[in-house]
């Protein structure tokens, strides 16, 4: 498995690893409770290879958020994503000094935190260790706030 095979549905919660093909669609396992479920093609999926974070230079990958809170917390788990607003915040501005505030919306902070935390639960942050591809796919990217594909 690989990073690009986890994805982000939009309007429904967690995480989900893509089992499977189909005509229309996909196959998707939650990471939370194993249920495995269809998704079509007018599902909002974002994988999240793709997906990008503003910053104040350029758009930074989520790979890198990711790693980035690993290494802070020494591969351990990240503060709970029900924390309170400024106590995110101020962390996640340890994590990601230059993050543009005004673009990043602290709803944005909490997912990324708590997918952070599901794949650490999961045992998957193994997965951020992948060599990143330098090609058209960062070009490409899909920032957090817009997960589309």
């Amino acid at each position: 498995m690989e990073l690009k095979d986890i994805v982000a549905i939009s309007g429904k919660t967690g995480l989900f690893k893509v089992v499977g093909q189909t005509k229309t669609g996909a196959i998707v396992e939650s990471l939370i409770d194993g249920k495995r479920q269809p998704v079509f093609i007018h599902d909002r999926l974002s994988s999240l290879a793709d997906i990008t974070v503003f910053t104040t230079e350029e758009d930074r990958p989520l790979r890198k958020i990711l790693q980035a809170i690993r290494e802070r917390e020494n591969g351990g788990p990240a503060p709970s994503h029900k924390s309170d607003e400024t106590t995110l915040k101020n962390y996640f501005a340890t994590v990601v000094p230059d993050y543009d505030n005004e673009r990043v919306y602290f709803s944005a902070i909490k997912k990324i935190i708590s997918w952070y935390n599901l794949l650490h639960e999961k045992g998957l942050l193994d997965l951020l260790n992948e060599p990143e591809e330098k090609d058209i796919s960062e070009e490409n990217s899909t920032p957090v706030e817009n997960p589309e594909q």
